[in-house]
């Protein structure tokens, strides 16, 4: 490759990072911006969730060291990890979704580490996590690549036994007409009628799947449900 061409695929690249740096500031600066009205609509955890946590606690003898809800939003989840784990760490990228985090935590009486930060870069020591929720998060990542990043991350972070639950909005709910992957935005109304467009990826099952698998994770299974796909994975490569 001659100069010139080296010259010109860098700056290629930087304008790549700059758009994805800028995708990223937008889905921040979305929640920041709902996070109120969001959070209160998110009363109670989802049941698969809730499934996810007995079954792994009735396989586990003692209680955690570290457990993760990682795009904690309002800790819901992070409530359900509480009385298993000595510690939980809640991340987001929204500050205003980890105040909403904080405010539950402290009417609800469970402690949790709050702290921001990108899915993509886990701020978080190398197998450390013996148990994390990600759920509703993954396809509000923006690229490809920073999906399956932040899928390694989670690998990393995982502890030699630890294990996860990792979801995603599916091309198999019936709002949507597509069989394959495809991203989109999908409106959320703030009190007072103003609209307010999130960004999503809606994952094809298949799509689903073969991020996992080209990841650091190990799949130990997965489902539809409820026109979302779900995997239990552990960070076992």
């Amino acid at each position: 490759m001659s100069e010139g061409e080296d010259s010109s695929a860098n700056e290629r690249a930087s304008e790549s990072d700059d758009a994805t740096t800028q995708s990223r500031d937008s889905v921040r600066e979305t929640y920041d911006r709902i996070a109120t009205h969001f959070a209160s609509t998110r009363e109670y955890a989802w049941p698969e969730v809730d499934t996810f946590v007995e079954e792994w606690q009735a396989q586990t003898a003692d209680a955690a060291s570290v457990g993760l809800d990682l795009g904690c939003g309002n800790c819901r989840h992070a409530e359900l990890l509480a009385p298993h784990c000595e510690t939980v760490v809640g991340l987001d990228i929204s500050r205003g979704l980890l105040e909403t985090g904080r405010e539950r935590s402290t009417e609800r009486e469970f402690p949790v580490a709050l702290c921001q930060g990108d899915a993509a870069a886990l701020p978080l020591a190398s197998n450390t996590v013996d148990v994390a929720i990600y759920v509703a998060t993954l396809h509000h990542l923006p690229t490809q690549t920073a999906r399956r990043a932040s899928l390694d991350e989670l690998a990393r972070v995982l502890a030699p036994e630890g294990q996860a639950l990792v979801s995603a909005w599916s091309t198999a709910h019936d709002r949507f007409d597509a069989d394959e992957g495809f991203d989109t935005t999908v409106e959320w109304t703030l009190p007072g009628g103003e609209p307010v467009d999130r960004f999503y990826h809606i994952y094809a099952p298949e799509e689903f799947e073969a991020d996992l698998e080209a990841s650091d994770l190990e799949i130990l299974e997965w489902e539809l449900s409820s026109g979302n796909c779900y995997a239990t994975v552990a960070g076992g490569r």
